[in-house]
């Protein structure tokens, strides 16, 4: 037998049967099960039947035919751009292991499900776990973005992984006005797990892509069960799972819309709320960050000897208790940095309102200090938003409260008609 083979093992009265992997030791058989999940079988006393030779072409590892992608000139144009993460991962069955080697062809062969619904166009733009995300790498992908979008795709796929997406969805909103959708999926579970979301997720993308949604979006599943997903809004979604397929929420609302899937060509995209429309604006990049930003989250006990750290920073996001407070010997810090030249921007740990620094004595000692006030921002979309404004923005406080991609409203409503994502 030989990896690639499909074989049937049996040991001590057990059987499994699977594509043999290729092994790290020669006392043992790894074997790929149908479900997705890997067995290592000791090679003493078991009997082998090859049931099909093959079935998997490993060969050398090098490719002797280069797949192609036939254009269909009824089809919309998608530009799939990878990031990392396991999104289009997929078995080498060369190692046993889950890689993520990124074209057109690698994306079609990982997730079938994608052909016929669009032209596709693969694209590298870093190969990376989330948590090494940089705001460099967010200003390579904008560019990447909006040339292929210069170039006539209709609309644009980022494959990234989950951990960070919220930020690197933020970025690209505020540096891009984009007339088509950019949409960002992940995958929660990687390829090999029976569960995995990458599939339904992947396809789902593709169809908003070529919705008339162009904002920055995120689409990941919106219940544990196969049978939608949701389309965040990029400045208004946050992770609030470590593992579910449901993790990512917006956060004060609803989602912008769904897209409901059926398994096969029966999937259909709505949108319930308000959004920029296909052609609304003209691409324009403004991808210039400063990246000196820094986030500091208050809690009781916390010294402001923590301020010490950020001196000299361009600027600096707290994330304060309730309405936007921090203790009261904090003030005097804050109101040196401000001094100095650092914008300091007040946000909150709730989910839910927004910050309001005129209720309490603090909040308007914060205020005389020389806080902005960071309405109803998510703490990480400030940060986000505070490097965007300190490179292309002559006025940042106003700026910093002003909508620019549904970041924040102008004012708030009653919380029946904007619920906070309930606990998990």
């Amino acid at each position: 037998m030989n990896p690639g083979d499909r074989v049937r093992l049996t040991r001590d009265g057990r059987t499994h049967e699977g594509v043999l992997l290729p092994s790290t030791t020669d006392d043992h058989a790894v074997l790929k099960l149908d479900g997705g999940y890997n067995v290592g079988v000791e090679r003493a006393d078991t009997t082998v039947k090859v049931v099909e030779s093959d079935v998997y072409d490993i060969g050398d590892g090098e490719d002797d035919d280069s797949s192609t992608v036939e254009f269909d000139d009824d089809l919309p144009t998608v530009a799939l751009i990878s990031t990392g993460g396991t999104i289009a991962s997929t078995v080498d069955y060369r190692t046993g292991a889950v890689t993520a080697q990124f074209d057109a062809e690698d994306v079609l062969r990982a997730v079938p499900d994608l052909a016929g619904r669009a032209n596709y166009r693969g694209r590298v733009v870093a190969n990376i776990l989330s948590e090494n995300m940089t705001p460099g790498v967010w200003q390579d992908l904008a560019h990447a973005v909006h040339e292929e979008i210069e170039n006539g795709a209709d609309g644009v796929v980022v494959m990234h992984g989950t951990d960070t997406m919220q930020f690197s969805a933020s970025a690209l909103a505020f540096m891009l006005d984009t007339p088509v959708p950019v949409v960002f999926t992940g995958s929660q579970r990687s390829a090999d797990r029976p569960s995995s979301d990458n599939v339904m997720n992947a396809v789902c993308a593709v169809e908003a892509a070529k919705s008339d949604c162009a904002e920055v979006l995120v689409c990941m599943h919106a219940s544990e069960s196969d049978d939608r997903c949701a389309l965040h809004r990029g400045t208004r979604v946050r992770k609030n799972h470590t593992s579910r397929r449901d993790a990512f929420q917006t956060v004060g609302a609803d989602p912008l819309g769904t897209v409901a899937y059926g398994g096969d060509d029966s999937v259909e995209v709505r949108f319930r709320r308000e959004h920029a429309e296909r052609g609304a604006v003209e691409l324009d990049l403004a991808s210039d960050l400063e990246t000196d930003v820094e986030l500091v989250k208050f809690t009781p006990g916390t010294s402001e000897a923590v301020l010490d750290g950020v001196a000299g920073s361009a600027g600096l996001v707290i994330e304060g208790t309730g309405l936007g407070h921090v203790h009261t010997d904090w003030i005097p810090p804050i109101a040196e940095l401000v001094a100095n030249g650092t914008s300091v921007v007040m946000t909150s740990q709730c989910l839910g309102g927004r910050v309001c620094d005129r209720v309490y004595d603090t909040g308007r000692d914060l205020l005389d200090a020389g806080v902005i006030e960071g309405e109803d921002l998510l703490p990480g979309t400030a940060k986000v938003k505070l490097m965007w404004a300190l490179a292309n923005a002559e006025d940042v406080a106003t700026t910093m409260g002003t909508p620019i991609a549904g970041e924040c409203t102008e004012r708030s409503v009653p919380p029946e008609n904007h619920p906070v994502p309930e606990a998990r």
